[in-house]
């Protein structure tokens, strides 16, 4: 593994567009090619919109820090630049697109990869998907159904791991992938990511979730808490355990207690 970081956050502040409503408070991350980074924390303390900042959400305005990924600056580029300069997001509530299958849907995605006039070929990509969906113990007719439309919670996530092994992403950023899943679908979407990640070791996935359990199938090098906006604890994967066992209500007291030294 590199020791340069592929993705260094320094300072990040950002709130809603067109609000004054500060959601993240001065957020600092780096993360190295090959690395698992978590990060846990209670609802509103700013995970998933960490993760819609770094895939450039429209509804999302960065007002002081940086990010930068592999050596670069992103915080001018558009959404689809950040997807082709190798970032990937895989949505907490996944997007329904009817009448667009899964097959064509992925194709385009390679094709806007390749510079003009070349063409993906359409039986190594229809090789490459069928082994992609083996991988993830899905039935070959699923590259045939509209992205997500009447998928159930399983399936969507389980389609974003198969757009994940096909576009084989730098950075993979996965927002609470397991929430709505069972047991055996959480077991096969995992199994999905580490596969994944021997084949290509030097992939970082930044993992954002609200339980441990998770972390029983996908080993992480760190794990993050983060609350009001900032990350306020990182250590190994015992924190996660801790959060387990304790919860977030000591953490949330002490944000609140330096709020209040802040503000006096």
């Amino acid at each position: 593994m590199s020791d340069t970081p592929i993705l260094t956050i320094t300072g990040l502040r950002a709130k809603v567009a067109d609000e004054d409503l500060e959601i993240l408070t001065g957020l600092d991350l780096e993360i190295r090619p090959g690395e698992v980074h978590t990060i846990m924390g209670p609802n509103g303390s700013g995970k998933s919109t960490l993760a819609k900042v770094l895939a450039g959400h429209p509804e999302y305005e960065v007002t002081e820090g940086e990010i930068v990924f592999k050596g670069q600056s992103i915080l001018e580029m558009e959404p689809n630049e950040r997807a082709l300069a190798g970032m990937f997001l895989a949505f907490q509530y996944p997007t329904e697109i009817p009448g667009v299958s899964i097959a064509n849907f992925l194709r385009t995605a390679l094709q806007a990869r390749l510079e003009d006039g070349e063409e993906v070929d359409l039986f190594d990509f229809q090789d490459e998907l069928m082994d992609r969906m083996k991988l993830l113990d899905m039935d070959p007719s699923f590259a045939e159904r509209p992205v997500n439309d009447g998928f159930s919670g399983g399936e969507k996530k389980r389609n974003e791991i198969l757009q994940m092994a096909v576009l084989r992403p730098s950075l993979a950023l996965m927002d609470e992938t397991d929430s709505g899943l069972d047991i055996d679908a959480l077991q096969i979407v995992a199994n999905g990511v580490n596969t994944l990640r021997e084949e290509n070791p030097e992939m970082a996935i930044l993992l954002i979730t609200h339980y441990q359990r998770m972390l029983n199938y996908i080993k992480p090098d760190a794990v993050h808490v983060m609350v009001g906006g900032r990350i306020v604890r990182s250590g190994g994967p015992e924190v996660a355990l801790e959060l387990e066992e304790q919860g977030y209500a000591d953490w949330k007291e002490k944000e609140e207690e330096q709020e209040e030294v802040v503000t006096a």
